[in-house]
């Protein structure tokens, strides 16, 4: 077919054409379509996807509302909170600073007052709570501007007497209730008797810890410089807090022990008011030598009341010798020497270190007293439970209650118990005390304890001692 000539085009070239034009309309009918089906999809899935952001967007619009109310309220809670901590401050500071006081606690059987107090009784007491008072205000060491002073006293009223007595400090108990009387009748000044030497210390550590956690006590002085006993107590007190050791002082009467001065606490004296010396039993019987017949010389004079009696006393009082009719054969002469082989002198000890004279021996089994030694720490057996019991600390007691110790285990735990010294030494009058009134650790002249509590003068004369610096 030649191009341009009308003429020579079949129609079926037309129809090829139409043919092809039809094709390609379908082609782009189904294009459209499948555009348009395309687009349903994808708005389809926009639309879904706009809802779904829409309904998150209300979502975190009302979360950023309730957010924004919550954020309000916490902040004008926050704003109340700190208005009334700032009125809990202010008030604590004034509750802090309201009633002070300064607390004295006295172990009243190693803190003694001078002699001149107590010998006047009544008056006595009244005076020695007044100079006490005044010592206590005016310490430099004790901040006691504006505070109060409550001072309680506990001791064992019975053995305090008796070694006052033996001291020579007064002639009769009434004069030491007379003083008690009048000390107490100072405002906030208490003597209390407890009657039990443990009991006093339990006092004085019970009290300490009640009152050290009471922060309107500014100062606890503690009377207690006389007992290594209150050493670890002391320590229980401080518990390694700098500022609770400040609030504490130890006031000295006697010279202050090892264990306590090597805490650190601050010590004062009054010794204006107590006595810087032990209690000494001054009973004296001042015995004069019996001389022969021919000197006349008395046969004893004492101190205790007892009369005067001189041999020619005797003489002129006994009855008359009887008539005798010689002779009659002599007995031999019988010399001084042979009476004294004679007669049988009572055995003396070879020691004697005071009034209560030496503690019963305890016989030990060795394989026991190992056993009861490896306990240590919380693991070892209470001392008062097994040898006194039952304890008075019960179930606050650090140390073990339940236990069935044999014989040999209990003569044990008392022997380890006089390792440590009876605080009123020969002038504890407690008839089953626990403790040592002398060194029980001397054979043949040496103290073999390396760490001996007892002082020298508890130990026999001449002892060589292993610890040099008790």
């Amino acid at each position: 077919m030649v191009m341009g000539d009308p003429m020579a085009t079949s129609i079926m070239d037309f129809v090829q054409r139409y043919r092809d034009y039809e094709g390609r309309r379908e082609a782009t009918h189904e294009l459209i379509k499948d555009l348009m089906i395309y687009a349903e999809r994808v708005e389809s899935t926009m639309r879904a996807e706009n809802t779904r952001l829409v309904q998150q967007l209300q979502g975190m619009s009302m979360d950023l509302e309730d957010a924004t109310k919550s954020r309000r309220q916490l902040q004008h809670r926050l704003q109340d909170v700190e208005e009334r901590m700032g009125y809990v401050s202010l008030d604590n500071d004034q509750l802090k600073n309201q009633n002070p006081y300064v607390l004295v606690l006295i172990d009243g059987d190693g803190l003694i007052f001078r002699q001149a107090f107590i010998q006047q009784g009544a008056e006595g007491g009244r005076r020695a709570a007044m100079e006490l008072h005044n010592a206590i205000a005016t310490e430099p060491l004790i901040p006691a501007d504006g505070a109060k002073i409550f001072v309680k006293i506990v001791a064992n009223m019975s053995s305090l007497a008796k070694a006052l007595r033996r001291d020579g400090t007064m002639s009769s108990e009434n004069e030491l209730q007379d003083f008690v009387t009048g000390f107490n009748q100072a405002y906030f000044f208490d003597f209390v008797d407890v009657g039990n030497k443990d009991i006093v210390v339990s006092k004085v550590k019970e009290t300490a810890l009640f009152h050290i956690q009471n922060r309107n006590c500014k100062q606890i002085v503690m009377g207690i410089s006389h007992d290594p006993t209150y050493g670890p107590i002391l320590d229980e007190i401080i518990r390694g807090e700098a500022s609770t050791q400040d609030r504490i002082k130890v006031l000295e009467g006697l010279p202050t022990v090892r264990p306590i001065v090597s805490i650190g606490t601050g010590i004062v004296r009054f010794q204006d008011v107590f006595r810087s010396d032990k209690l000494a039993d001054k009973r004296t019987v001042s015995s004069h030598s019996v001389h022969s017949v021919r000197s006349g010389s008395s046969i004893s004079t004492s101190t205790s009341g007892l009369p005067n009696v001189s041999y020619a006393t005797v003489t002129q009082k006994a009855s008359p010798p009887p008539q005798i009719t010689l002779p009659i054969p002599l007995a031999p002469k019988t010399t001084n020497a042979s009476l004294r082989a004679a007669v049988k002198q009572p055995p003396k000890p070879a020691w004697n270190p005071g009034p209560r004279g030496l503690d019963a021996p305890i016989p030990l089994n060795a394989l026991a007293l190992e056993t009861i030694k490896k306990r240590k720490d919380n693991n070892k057996l209470c001392n008062n439970h097994f040898l006194r019991g039952p304890c008075a600390k019960g179930d606050d007691c650090c140390f073990v209650h339940d236990y069935n110790p044999n014989k040999d285990e209990k003569n044990a735990i008392a022997f380890l118990a006089r390792l440590n010294p009876c605080t009123n030494g020969q002038d504890c009058d407690v008839e089953n005390c626990i403790y040592g009134h002398h060194c029980p650790s001397v054979v043949n002249g040496i103290c073999t304890h390396p760490f001996c509590k007892f002082r020298p003068e508890e130990h026999p004369p001449g002892t060589k001692l292993r610890n040099t610096k008790i």
